[in-house]
């Protein structure tokens, strides 16, 4: 592998990083996919197995790793309140050590990084829709804070780095993402509702389901990140669907999707979940040229088929 067009990918054996690896494959390029796989598969990745464009490396981003590449794609992180709160220390170590040695690499080779950041570092927001601009309102001590404050902190290396190595830095603030291989087990909203229905169980709302989420269909994400790591945007930078929508009426919609799917029940609202999720693209929208273009039914209509495919 020719060490200056050698992709990095971190988490490239999870739901986003697996749909990164396969885009750049289709493109030709070269990827070394480095994952741990706490919320990774190894069937995500297993059909570029014997492919030479292809390297798989099991690997804790915590500790340091010395690779010769071009680019970085840094999305290792557990990102679902499941997996992140499971065991927060980790997670926090993995957004700022992880981010810290990627960082050092970069600066090493004089690569290009791109680092994924969530709608999270928004946490509660008092600013409705949000810009790149707003700051937040993130409990700092509460339980989703290893994943909120932990990717507030990375993106602070980020740009830090940024300032004082001259570092080719991107960030993108990733909103709400769905599709085929999301964990089943994450308990994000879609993926719930999905198995839920395909398992015939009641489809479970916490609150009233009056709270909104903007959900962006993975391939539309995937093409936003790859427009940002060959543009000369830093960010950050909001990539997801300005589309709003009540919980509620997903659920809804999922029901009508899924033949004979249960009733909803509902249970009271977690610590800190956030009421309100909608991003404000038009820093992406000027200068990627993005926005997404999957609708929500044909977007549910591909996962639920992957899901119908993995449960039975």
């Amino acid at each position: 592998m020719s060490n200056s067009k050698v992709n990095l990918v971190t988490g490239g054996a999870g739901f986003l990083g697996s749909h990164l690896v396969e885009c750049l494959i289709k493109n030709n390029e070269e990827v070394i996919c480095i994952d741990n796989l706490f919320t990774g598969d190894k069937r995500n990745i297993e059909k570029w197995k014997n492919n030479p464009k292809f390297e798989f490396i099991r690997h804790d981003i915590t500790e340091p790793i010395f690779l010769e590449v071009g680019k970085i794609w840094h999305l290792a992180c557990p990102a679902s309140p499941v997996h992140y709160q499971h065991n927060p220390i980790k997670t926090a170590k993995t957004s700022f050590l992880g981010t810290y040695n990627m960082l050092g690499l970069a600066k090493r080779l004089k690569a290009k990084i791109l680092f994924t950041s969530t709608s999270e570092v928004y946490g509660d927001p008092e600013v409705h829709p949000q810009p790149e601009s707003y700051r937040g309102n993130v409990n700092t001590i509460g339980i989703r804070s290893c994943y909120d404050e932990g990717k507030r902190i990375a993106e602070t290396l980020c740009f830090d780095y940024k300032r004082l190595h001259n570092l080719d830095v991107k960030v993108a603030r990733i909103f709400n993402t769905y599709g085929p291989r999301m964990v089943p087990n994450d308990g994000r909203v879609i993926s719930n509702f999905i198995c839920q229905a395909l398992s015939n169980k009641e489809l479970t709302i916490y609150g009233k389901g009056d709270q909104t989420r903007s959900f962006c269909y993975v391939n539309d994400l995937i093409e936003g990140l790859i427009k940002l790591m060959n543009s000369d945007l830093s960010g950050p930078v909001n990539l997801g669907n300005p589309e709003e929508l009540r919980i509620i009426d997903v659920a809804n919609i999922i029901q009508k999707k899924v033949p004979n799917s249960a009733k909803i029940s509902f249970k009271e609202l977690p610590q800190d979940d956030p009421l309100q999720r909608k991003p404000i693209i038009k820093l992406a929208e000027e200068k990627l040229n993005w926005r997404p273009k999957t609708t929500l039914s044909e977007g549910l209509d591909k996962t639920i088929e992957y899901f119908q495919q993995l449960i039975n």
